[in-house]
């Protein structure tokens, strides 16, 4: 069985196939299939690479007062 990472629905693109590979400059990605296409673009072929999806970043910490912590 199958465990979806990031949700069961996961809209398909270039940039997390298992087919593509970023290029150089980072703006296009190169597909054995389709070759050069965009990062959100997406084909017949995809499959999902959960290696290659990039987690969002953290949320920044709150910044407490001294007097809230003292007695």
């Amino acid at each position: 069985m199958k465990y979806a990472l990031f949700g069961k629905r996961i809209s398909p693109a270039c940039q997390y196939c298992e087919h593509g590979r970023l290029s150089a400059d980072g703006e296009t990605v190169l597909c054995i299939h389709c070759g050069v296409c965009p990062p959100y673009g997406s084909c017949r072929k995809f499959s999902y690479d959960p290696l290659k999806r990039v987690p969002k970043p953290p949320r920044p910490l709150e910044i407490y007062d001294t007097q809230e912590f003292s007695l």
